[in-house]
């Protein structure tokens, strides 16, 4: 993975982690156990501290970034959906940002909440424990339920289990110029199962 120290500050990444090799981490970027960062991704310690807990994971594509002396902090189980953009705010434990959301300096995403899809959470906003917030401005819709939280939390678990699949599987190789008459899909059941109850 691209890998970068400034001013003598150097990532660190939890060795049962697994950060895509397209990836990019600069500077104070902590990320911990049984974390997933994806392909493209840009961790950019260059300002403030980026810490990743336990189990988190960081999409493809999300940008992370700080202000000087600000930390963006994702706490377990944090959930950032492809796209993301986190600047200098506070992801609580298995809190869900969805695709394209941003959240902005000083914002926090209450424990077990969810922002949807493309929302904007403003500078400073506070999205208390498991709601649903959504919009430009976000605002909050709901508390989610019981269920809601189980199913963001099965979403979560299949990305731990990624992370584990890509250190065990994952290499860079050639295309094949054509597809070969035996080619196997993927086998996931466990995929299935959980797309068949999300909708």
């Amino acid at each position: 993975m691209p890998c970068y120290a400034i001013d003598g500050v150097v990532p660190v990444v939890d060795p049962s982690a697994h950060v895509h090799p397209s990836a990019v981490l600069i500077g104070d970027v902590i990320v911990g156990p049984g974390c997933y960062i994806g392909p493209c991704a840009s961790l950019r310690g260059d300002f403030g501290r980026i810490r990743l807990m336990a189990g988190a994971n960081v999409q493809d594509t999300c940008v992370v970034h700080s202000f000087p002396n600000r930390e963006v902090l994702i706490e377990d189980n944090g959930h950032i959906g492809h796209g993301a953009v986190l600047h200098g705010c506070i992801v609580r434990r298995d809190a869900l940002v969805g695709m394209n959301a941003v959240v902005m300096d000083s914002a926090e995403v209450g424990p077990e909440s969810l922002v949807a899809a493309c929302a904007f959470v403003p500078a400073g906003t506070m999205l208390p424990a498991r709601s649903l917030a959504a919009g430009s401005p976000a605002k909050v819709l709901r508390t989610l339920s019981d269920d809601d939280v189980a199913r963001k939390r099965e979403g979560t678990e299949v990305y731990h289990a990624l992370a584990q699949r890509c250190l065990r599987t994952l290499q860079e190789v050639q295309p094949l110029h054509e597809e070969l008459p035996d080619r196997r899909q993927l086998d996931l059941p466990e995929l299935g199962a959980l797309t068949s109850t999300k909708r």
